[in-house]
C-alpha cells in the first residue's frame, strides 16, 4: 500500500512517520506500527528517533533471515534438486506464520498451533513443513543463532501408507495414450522400479552393454538394470524423439533439455486427466505408484531389484494383493 498523502505541516517527517493519537508514529513496509516519540517532541527528536527505530529493523534477526542464512548454506546446497525445491515451496508458508518473528521466541506451543491449522487442509504437508521448521532451528541451533529448537517434542501428524496398486490394464490404458516420449519414460520406471527423478536423470552414458545404469538419487545406491526386450524398446523410442540440439539426455522435451518436474509433472497429469474423461481408468494415481507396481509385479528377489537397503522399505513398495490358498478343496478355474 502507498504512503498516505501528507499535509503540507508534515512535508518535514521522515518517510512513512505520522502523527497518531499521543505520538509520532513509523509504518515500515513490512507492516506494524512503531511508536516514535510524543507528539510534543522537536522535529529533530523525532528524526532522531525514527533513525534509531530503522537501525534496529535492519539489525533485527528474525525467523526470514535465519531462513535465508539455511538457504545460502552449504548443507543446503548439498541436498537434491527435488529437496531444495520442495524445501523453497514449504518455506512460503513457514515465512508467513514466523518471517517476521525472533526465531528464539518461537515455542513448542506455537509449533502445534501452526500443524493443527495447517492439518485442516492437508496432514502430510503440514509434516513436511514441520519437518523444514525443525531443520531451519536445529542448523541455527548449532551455530548458536538460537536457544533451541521448538519443533522438539511437536508430535507430526499418522499418515496413512500409500497402497495404490496399478493394475495392468490401468497401466496400459494410461500407456496407450501417453505421447511418445512420457510412454518411454513410465516403461522405464516400471521395467526398472524407477523414481521420477531417476528416469529424468538417465543420459546416453548410462547405455551400457549390459543394461541401464541407475544410480538413485535418493539413496545413492547403484545399479545396472539388465536389458529386456521391453526396456530396450523403451530406450529406442526415446532416442527416435526429434530434438532441437543434440542431447546428452534420454527423457528431454523438444529443445533436448531435461525435463523439469515441474513440467514433466504438467505433461503427466494432462496425460491422466485425459484418461480420467474418456473412462480409461475410474482412479488417478502417481507417476512414483509406477516404481511400486514394477516391484510389486517383479518375480524374484524385490529387494535385490528394487535398491532398497532393508526389506521393511521395499515392502511399502510391495502393493500387489498376494494370492494364497484358503481352506478346504481347491477348485480348476
Amino acid at each position: 500500500m502507498p504512503p498516505r498523502q501528507r499535509n503540507v505541516d508534515d512535508m518535514w517527517m521522515p518517510p512513512r512517520v505520522y502523527r497518531g493519537r499521543s505520538a509520532y508514529e513509523w509504518k515500515p513496509k513490512g507492516g506494524g506500527t512503531i511508536r516514535l516519540c510524543a507528539l510534543d517532541a522537536s522535529k529533530a527528536a523525532v528524526w532522531v528517533a525514527y533513525e534509531k527505530a530503522l537501525s534496529a529493523t535492519r539489525t533485527r534477526f528474525d525467523f526470514d533471515k535465519l531462513a535465508d542464512m539455511y538457504f545460502a548454506s552449504a548443507d543446503f546446497s548439498r541436498l537434491k534438486p527435488n529437496t531444495r525445491a520442495d524445501y523453497q515451496r514449504c518455506a512460503k508458508l513457514l515465512r508467513q506464520t514466523f518471517g517476521r518473528v525472533s526465531p528464539g521466541s518461537v515455542q513448542p506451543e506455537d509449533v502445534r498451533r501452526y500443524m493443527d491449522l495447517r492439518g485442516r487442509v492437508s496432514t502430510v504437508r503440514a509434516n513436511r513443513e514441520r519437518s523444514l521448521l525443525s531443520t531451519i532451528m536445529g542448523w541455527g541451533f548449532e551455530r548458536g543463532l538460537v536457544k533451541r529448537n521448538p519443533c522438539i517434542g511437536v508430535k507430526t501428524f499418522r499418515e496413512k501408507p500409500r497402497d495404490r496398486y496399478v493394475t495392468d490394464a490401468e497401466y496400459q490404458a494410461v500407456l496407450s495414450i501417453a505421447p511418445p516420449m512420457m510412454r518411454a519414460a513410465m516403461e522405464i520406471a516400471y521395467r526398472c522400479a524407477a523414481r521420477q527423478q531417476d528416469v529424468l536423470d538417465r543420459q546416453r552414458q548410462h547405455l551400457l552393454d549390459d543394461g541401464l545404469y541407475i544410480k538413485q538419487g535418493k539413496t545413492g545406491k547403484a545399479q545396472v538394470k539388465g536389458w529386456t526386450v521391453e526396456l530396450r524398446a523403451a530406450i529406442d523410442l526415446a532416442l527416435a524423439q526429434p530434438a532441437r540440439l543434440g542431447t546428452m539426455w534420454i527423457i528431454r522435451n523438444r529443445d533436448g533439455q531435461r525435463y523439469t518436474r515441474d513440467g514433466f509433472n504438467s505433461i503427466w497429469s494432462r496425460v491422466l486427466k485425459r484418461a480420467l474423461a474418456q473412462g480409461l481408468i475410474a482412479e488417478s494415481f502417481t507417476f512414483h505408484d509406477l516404481k511400486a507396481k514394477g516391484i510389486s509385479d517383479f518375480e524374484g528377489d524385490k529387494q535385490l531389484f528394487s535398491g532398497h537397503k532393508t526389506r521393511a522399505q521395499m515392502e511399502a513398495y510391495n502393493r500387489k494383493p498376494e494370492l494364497v490358498k484358503s481352506i478346504g478343496t481347491a477348485t480348476k478355474k
